[in-house]
């Protein structure tokens, strides 16, 4: 994949390869995949009196390279953009790991060719592309080789293999939200029910100095039963306004 990727802009090996643009370029949050569409400039061999008729002296293709460096494959789908209106050429080419062995690579390459119309030239453009087409499959072999030794005379033979980099725990995490200060507890005095029915205590409220039992007149006290922690709050409330 590496050495692929050394023949653009362009390439010296393959003559009527004359340049290449970029027109987009999209790479995954993980590096994984990464995807180049190229708008590429032929000059191909074709006879010039065929090019006077046509009206061009170049034709474009665009090219789109598809690297999955997970699954290590490199997929890479050309179509004409001049004359797509008379002739549709679709090309298709793959690499990709052995599946017996992980040390080759295999290639798969498949084209098509549909001539609909082309100024009464078809026979003649369709040999045009099948001698292109032929050519082109010799010759990618050795372009392949060729950049491969480059990469090694450079001292690269070995190419690290793509692994996922960690995700990043801020990511994940949530953000903490900032302490509240807590507001200091405030004791309420409960009431048990059976003192609050028999007691002969005296009975005292928050602030205040405790009070005698109410008695009868013959001597007899009569026990007052204890208010509720809500009326005492209540009583001290009603207490507190006075006093303001």
């Amino acid at each position: 994949m590496a050495a692929y990727e050394r023949r653009f802009p362009t390439c010296p090996l393959i003559p009527m390869f004359v340049d290449s643009d970029v027109l987009s370029e999209h790479q995954s949050e993980d590096g994984a995949i990464h995807c180049i569409e190229r708008r590429c400039k032929l000059d191909v061999d074709a006879p010039r009196l065929l090019k006077r008729i046509a009206g061009v002296d170049f034709v474009y293709f665009i090219q789109k390279n598809s690297l999955n460096r997970h699954e290590r494959t490199l997929h890479i789908e050309s179509h004409n953009e001049t004359f797509s209106n008379r002739v549709i050429i679709h090309e298709l080419c793959c690499y990709s790991v052995h599946p017996e062995n992980e040390e080759w690579t295999c290639f798969e390459q498949s084209a098509s060719l549909d001539i609909k119309s082309f100024f009464g030239f078809e026979s003649t453009v369709e040999k045009i592309a099948m001698k292109q087409y032929a050519s082109s499959i010799k010759k990618g072999k050795e372009i392949i080789e060729y950049y491969l030794r480059e990469l090694e005379e450079e001292g690269i033979t070995h190419m690290p293999r793509w692994t996922p980099s960690p995700a990043s725990p801020a990511a994940d995490s949530f953000p903490t939200r900032p302490e509240l200060p807590v507001t200091p507890a405030i004791a309420i005095p409960t009431a048990n029910t059976k003192d609050s029915l028999q007691s002969k205590d005296t009975t005292s409220l928050p602030g205040n100095s405790s009070e005698p039992l109410s008695g009868t007149p013959d001597g007899q006290s009569i026990s007052i039963a204890q208010p509720t922690p809500i009326e005492q709050l209540r009583m001290v409330d009603e207490k507190l306004k006075i006093v303001n």
